[in-house]
């Protein structure tokens, strides 16, 4: 793997095996050093156009667990606001030597120029609304550990599917690994090629209760001209996950950030059977492993391996 641009790049035995090697990382925050020496004297830059909570940190806190040095950019106060283009930007940190480069920007295809501009490994942390693979790696492993399985699970992904980077890549990974999925909502925010996915399509929560996982999408309202729904009161009357459209059973995902009253109730969020703070913690874990796959040669993985790292 010489970078990861878009989850359809991984075999499904690719991606089983990074999955692995994220739980081979998880005891490292028990320990009261929570590091390990595999990335020592490697650099990781992000390289973050956008605004980003979860991504962000927890890539930094990856690359840092891993030892590797850290150097994080954003635009706001850069000379990006004088006017300096995005090649010329990544061309000047480029100039400074980083080993891996995490990209996230609003054009889709930013990551893969990234990796024309740069002799830098790449990985996409989400361009414009067409992929984010690492948060499907990270909804994959958080779907396992809470169900135990992936080969044969229903997910249902409710919402904004149309303008949904998170959607696309989480759609591709469920189709690779065996699980059946199925999106929901209107009309104007299903894409017509969705079924070209691997999804079946539905309008309505009629069968809702079928799924084994219901994973609800934000309105991506930064990546619209206009609202393409009558309200948003509209729009939760008939797609928003509450307490009397999700079953007992049933696993509640959500990528953040999570929209209160809208996409969601915000007193299923809390609830036992939610995921979502699963799928942040679960964030940190498969960073380390995506970087750690990226950059580590046999020296590293001795390293990592002497401390009981990755098994």
């Amino acid at each position: 793997m010489n970078n990861l641009l878009g989850i359809g790049e991984l075999e499904r035995r690719e991606i089983e095996e990074l999955l692995a090697l994220a739980e081979s990382f998880e005891g490292i925050d028990l320990r009261e050093v929570k590091k390990v020496p595999a990335l020592r004297g490697r650099t990781v830059l992000n390289l973050f156009m956008e605004p980003s909570t979860r991504t962000r940190s927890s890539f930094e806190l990856a690359a840092k667990r891993l030892s590797a040095d850290v150097l994080n950019f954003s635009a706001a106060g850069s000379s990006v606001e004088k006017g300096e283009s995005f090649k010329d930007t990544v061309l000047t940190l480029s100039a400074q030597g980083p080993d891996l480069i995490v990209v996230r920007a609003p054009w889709a295809g930013a990551a893969e120029l990234v990796a024309r501009w740069s002799g830098a490994k790449v990985v996409n942390a989400g361009d414009g609304g067409h992929e984010h693979p690492t948060q499907a790696l990270v909804d994959l492993y958080a779907l396992k550990r809470r169900m135990g399985r992936l080969e044969g699970l229903s997910v249902w992904v409710v919402g904004d599917i149309a303008h949904s980077r998170v959607a696309r890549s989480l759609l591709i990974a469920l189709q690779k690994v065996g699980a059946r999925a199925t999106v929901c909502g209107p009309p104007t925010l299903i894409p017509p090629a969705v079924e070209a996915l691997g999804a079946d399509v539905s309008y309505t929560l009629a069968g809702l209760q079928e799924a084994d996982v219901v994973y609800a999408l934000r309105l991506q309202r930064e990546r619209m001209a206009e609202l393409p729904l009558p309200s948003l009161r509209e729009y939760a009357a008939c797609y928003q996950i509450d307490g009397g459209r999700l079953a007992p059973g049933q696993l509640l995902c959500h990528a953040g950030p999570v929209n209160r009253g809208v996409e969601v109730d915000g007193r299923v969020v809390d609830l036992p059977q939610s995921a979502v703070l699963d799928q942040v913690r679960a964030g940190l874990a498969v960073r380390m492993a995506v970087i750690y796959a990226l950059l580590a040669g046999g020296r590293e993985r001795a390293a990592v391996q002497a401390v009981g790292g990755v098994a």
